[in-house]
């Protein structure tokens, strides 16, 4: 299968996010809304391939690109081509910056998620803003979606879940944590437990298996997991195969625990809006330096 590398910019502010319509380009998605971006360039870094289709497609220059998430689609149109979408939220962009649209498009639009409608919307698009799952049909390979109507409500229906893992020696001394957060961003769970001798990637996938655990006893029904490896993040969407045996049986435990709830996504983060977790990682090691000694 081919694949292609697509980088995206979210840009949103009160409630409204950008989107430009296309004005070229094959039938299907002449005249469709999308986000800012496209594909990448030889050995281009994500960041500059961003900045150059800013810049080239509406004139925009964004203070700071933060990465958001990655997720794959495979197009209907192109049959067996694969495209690696890799997304950032651009900051410094209002509905008060000037644009300057380039040929392919003859118009953009500042809208609120009620506003935007599936048909108008590039398959791209709608996935990459989670409009799929405020639905609550299948979310392809970003989400992992259960539906189950019967499933007890609780006073927290959606939470946060910062997990991480780490091992200082790979494999070496290890110890994994989650910290969990309501809709207000407060803490309402944490915890996480020395490992032993693992290796860093075996100590990230029992972060999530830990902070998912904790969720199905508080009786949660959708959460959200952020973690701040890539590589983790894609193996859980199944965008990448889990090739270390090591990793199946965490795995395996992971997927048996996902029927639980409504809906579970998996985010990946910079790792420095990590540290609540990281901190406590890096808290269960320090507490067993002397059994490492």
């Amino acid at each position: 299968m081919k694949q292609r590398v697509v980088v995206q910019a979210i840009i949103q502010e009160g409630g409204k996010t950008l989107l430009l319509k296309r004005s070229q380009g094959r039938p299907g998605i002449v005249g469709k809304f999308e986000l800012p971006g496209g594909t990448l360039d030889d050995k281009e870094q994500p960041e500059d391939g961003l900045r150059r289709h800013l810049k080239n497609d509406a004139g925009l220059v964004a203070d700071q690109l933060v990465l958001r998430d990655a997720m794959t689609l495979t197009n209907r149109e192109e049959g067996d081509v694969q495209h690696v979408f890799i997304v950032f939220s651009a900051q410094g962009i209002t509905e008060e910056t000037q644009l300057t649209l380039g040929s392919s498009y003859d118009a953009y639009a500042w809208k609120t998620m009620q506003e935007l409608q599936q048909n108008d919307l590039r398959d791209s698009a709608y996935y990459l803003l989670g409009l799929n799952d405020a639905s609550q049909e299948p979310a392809g390979p970003s989400y992992v979606v259960i539906n189950n109507d019967d499933k007890k409500s609780t006073n927290n229906n959606r939470v946060t879940i910062y997990s991480d893992g780490g091992s200082r020696g790979n494999p070496g001394p290890s110890a994994a944590a989650f910290v969990m957060l309501d809709d207000r961003h407060h803490v309402i769970g944490q915890g996480g437990t020395y490992l032993g001798i693992t290796t860093n990637n075996q100590a990230e996938y029992h972060g999530v298996r830990l902070g998912l655990e904790k969720a199905v006893e508080m009786g949660i029904e959708s959460v959200e997991l952020r973690i701040d490896s890539m590589l983790v993040v894609n193996q859980l969407k199944g965008a990448y195969k889990i090739k270390n045996r090591e990793l199946w049986p965490i795995n395996e435990r992971i997927t048996e625990l996902i029927p639980h709830f409504h809906s579970v996504r998996f985010v990946h983060v910079p790792r420095e809006l990590n540290q609540m977790a990281d901190s406590l990682v890096n808290k269960f090691l320090d507490e067993h330096k002397t059994e490492t000694v």
